[in-house]
């Protein structure tokens, strides 16, 4: 059996590392609770982007619903037209939205994109293959020209798209435009989705002043609040900030108490290491919190657990540390209990320099991907560097047991 160590102390020694796997597993585990009914709710459509939905939607009509044109042109029996073309007698017209008559033999049917295909008819001829290339006046009558056609030219069949009964949509979907409006085009007003998470983000830090605030020797901007607060509200979270918390655990542990209600989760940045003074560590000494290191750079120090009952991860205090920590780790257990946020989009690219990693860490690094196909590194490995992460629009992944690859080797990236 795997001992653990006490509640409130870090785990020691690189062996003890525990996998990056092994440690996303255990944050979807803190937060499975998130996924039950009493979290669900309906929201009309206009609402509701972004979110997660809970069931299955299957199609309660067929798109499209009738046979449509997909050209202005004429609605025609292809076998009525000999193949150097045919002299047809012109049908009253067939504009959106209309009911037609069903299609005579010898004739044809002046028709609107969109339009409904009369009875009869099993093809469009457009307008511009037309002898004349235009279409007459209303009551006008007449003949009209047109050339041989295959039977399906242009027409829409009923439920090419999807047909009535047809899963639209699979549960777990996150909701974007042409999710919506798939279900409005199936005239469906609202949908039963996931609760928005709610978390309060504290930053830790005696040396951390407010962006806007006087600087003193020794002391630093917080960066990290801004950072995961956007990430967070980019990803659909609803973000309550806490401020900054100064080094006394005991002043954290009231502010965790006083904010921490109605909250889903608490994050806190920086204080998780093994330094003498860890607050967010010595503040959970009497909570069931566990403090480990994860085998990843950067973010290898990481807190998990729950304080008061509520479900708790302690980031580290350097800015791409808690940023790539979001990303590995809280946004892929959201989206997959969930179903938002949408998970990133993995794609391969080739290295356009070579990289050295620790044989032992999976190591996130930034890059650029390029027009053709390479990806440009940003930066170097260390965490602190927000000017190479703000360059950047993927993070590159290189697993753990590789220690070099040369330029041009493929690597997995995730795009931001």
């Amino acid at each position: 059996m795997t001992s653990h160590p006490p509640h409130g102390h870090a785990q020691h020694g690189a062996e003890n590392a525990r996998s990056v796997a092994g440690h996303a597993a255990a944050v979807a585990e803190l937060l499975r609770p998130l996924r039950s009914a009493d979290r669900e709710e309906t929201l009309p459509l206009s609402r509701a982007l972004g979110r997660g939905l809970v069931h299955d939607v299957a199609a309660p009509l067929s798109l499209p619903p009738f046979a449509n044109s997909q050209m202005d042109g004429y609605a025609v029996r292809s076998a009525d037209i000999d193949d150097g073309g045919t002299d047809l007698r012109i049908m009253p017209p067939v504009p959106a939205g209309s009911s037609p008559q069903a299609l005579e033999p010898g004739t044809a049917a002046p028709i609107m994109t969109g339009a409904m295909v009369p009875a009869g008819a099993d093809a469009v001829v457009p307008i511009e293959k037309a002898v004349p290339d235009h279409f007459l006046a209303p009551g006008h009558g007449g003949t009209v020209r047109l050339p041989a056609t295959a039977p399906g030219t242009y027409v829409r069949i009923a439920g090419s798209d999807i047909a009535a009964g047809e899963r639209a949509l699979a549960a777990g979907t996150c909701l974007g435009p042409a999710q919506l409006g798939l279900l409005a085009a199936l005239g469906i007003p609202e949908v039963a989705v996931h609760k928005a998470v709610t978390v309060l983000l504290v930053t830790t830090g005696d040396e951390v002043v407010e962006p806007g605030g006087t600087l003193t020797p020794g002391r630093i901007y917080d960066s990290n609040g801004t950072l995961l607060e956007t990430a967070m509200k980019q990803a659909g979270l609803s973000v309550r900030r806490a401020g900054i918390a100064n080094d006394n655990p005991a002043e954290l542990q009231d502010l965790l108490r006083a904010q921490s209600q109605g909250a889903d989760l608490i994050v806190t940045t920086g204080g998780v290491s093994k330094g003498a003074y860890e607050v967010v560590r010595q503040a959970m000494a009497d909570q069931p919190v566990e403090f480990l290191h994860v085998a990843m750079q950067p973010g290898g120090p990481q807190g998990i657990g729950t304080f008061d009952g509520v479900p708790f991860l302690g980031f580290p205090g350097n800015p791409v540390s808690c940023l790539v920590s979001f990303e590995m780790f809280l946004r892929p257990a959201l989206s997959a209990l969930l179903g938002a946020p949408a998970p990133r989009l993995p794609l391969r690219a080739r290295l356009g320099q070579p990289l050295t990693s620790p044989g032992r860490k999976h190591q996130v690094r930034r890059g650029s991907l390029q027009p053709d196909g390479t990806v440009r590194l940003e930066g170097g490995e260390s965490s602190h560097l927000m000017h190479a992460l703000a360059g950047s629009n993927v993070l590159v992944h290189v697993p753990a047991g590789v220690t070099e690859l040369a330029a041009g080797h493929e690597v997995e990236v995730w795009m931001l």
